[in-house]
């Protein structure tokens, strides 16, 4: 599996350096045709043919999922193609306590061919076919299987049909606004540490995300605290300097804990924002958020990163920064945010990622009204995007590095 993946590295790379050259995503301009006429549509549009290079503002949220397995050798490098500079492992760990990348520990069902293959056997929850009122269900966990047995699966689109009958059709389900044209060729999984090497070999920068254990921590004597250690000791280990890790959690005693014990690291951890886990969050009223700006600056926090919407408003019908974005800003943290081309067509309202501005959002080329609202009044430092080069080309024409 080694060989095949160190020979696979060296083509894609090659791969990537030729895509950089070119420059020749269509998307951006997809979505410039689409805006409403006026000085940000010709901006953009005036940059058609730039070389977009590598920019640390975009950031490869799993990959290329839009169309690519996510976590996937091809996926990321599709993205440093585009002009990601900084690109994403989800870090989880399998049985023998070997880190890999996976968006969750419980994921492998929707995002590999696990229920295809004799691991089957190892899924906390077999595959059970929809039945009437009865939604089709599974749950297959890496801490289920060894490295050795993750390493025998293939990624494939993220997704699955809760109507379906068959393990087949179960495993295809997938939104019909994302391709499934390469996941007959693609989906080579990777760890934590083979992530590291195939980034480097990018020329991209990580943001590991340390993601919640779906079992019961201590983990046969594995704790939080050296799961946190691991990650960081990855890095280490490559030779990797601090200053190109961003680490992120949505917890913030993993955040504490680098801020503690490995403090150039801590230094860019990313705390992450989930307003859903946080009763009656409101962007606009302080007394909802859950946490103070200034109280986490105080004790070592330098970024934050909430999804899109909670860092914009609508004032008479534009797109603003919210009173969490300016009090973010306000207290000196960083603001990074997630997740551009993550919701399909935006012509009815682009749903979840975009609820606080849904009734100005009408068609797909209000995302760079949204993308710029967010560069230029917001400040923030980097997006994450599930195509890149929709960020990238922004980037390049606006000459953020």
């Amino acid at each position: 599996m080694r060989q095949t993946l160190t020979a696979s590295l060296a083509l894609l790379v090659l791969a990537a350096t030729v895509a950089q050259a070119d420059s020749a995503d269509p998307r951006p301009l997809y979505l410039v045709d689409r805006m409403q006429d006026g000085p940000l549509k010709d901006r953009l549009a005036a940059c058609a043919g730039q070389t977009v290079a590598p920019t640390l503002f975009s950031i490869g949220h799993r990959g290329a999922p839009l169309m690519f397995p996510e976590h996937s050798v091809e996926g990321n490098t599709a993205a440093a193609a585009m002009g990601a500079g900084i690109l994403e492992c989800d870090v989880t760990f399998t049985k023998d306590k070997e880190l890999v990348c996976r968006h969750a520990q419980n994921d492998l069902h929707t995002s590999t061919n696990i229920l295809a293959t004799p691991l089957a056997a190892t899924c906390v929850t077999p595959f059970t076919p929809a039945a009437g009122e009865t939604r089709a269900t599974a749950e297959c966990r890496t801490s289920e299987v060894t490295l050795a047995e993750f390493r025998t699966l293939k990624g494939k689109m993220d997704g699955a049909d809760a109507t379906a009958t068959t393990v087949e059709a179960y495993m295809a389900g997938n939104p019909t606004w994302r391709t499934q044209l390469y996941t007959a060729e693609a989906g080579t999984l990777m760890t934590h540490a083979e992530s590291i090497a195939h980034f480097k070999a990018l020329g991209a920068k990580f943001t590991p995300e340390l993601k919640e254990a779906s079992v019961e921590m201590p983990f046969d004597g594995f704790t939080q605290e050296d799961y946190a250690q691991k990650l960081i000791d990855e890095y280490k280990a490559a030779g990797i300097p601090p200053a190109d890790v961003w680490p992120q959690s949505f917890h913030i005693a993993d955040i504490r804990y680098w801020i503690r014990a490995e403090p150039e690291f801590g230094r860019q951890a990313v705390y992450l924002i989930d307003p859903d886990s946080i009763e009656g969050f409101d962007n606009m009223a302080p007394a909802t958020w859950g946490h103070d700006h200034k109280a986490l600056k105080a004790e070592g926090v330098n970024i934050v990163a909430p999804p899109l919407w909670v860092l914009v408003t609508l004032r008479d019908g534009q797109i603003v920064p919210s009173a969490y974005a300016e009090a973010a800003r306000e207290a000196g943290l960083q603001i990074i945010t997630w997740s551009l081309e993550r919701s399909g067509p935006l012509n009815a309202g682009g749903g979840w990622y975009y609820q606080s501005v849904k009734d100005a959002i009408t068609s797909d080329g209000m995302m760079y009204e949204l993308v710029d609202v967010l560069a230029q009044e917001v400040g923030v430092i980097g997006i994450f995007s599930d195509w890149p080069g929709t960020v990238s080309y922004y980037a390049a024409c606006m000459g953020l590095k």
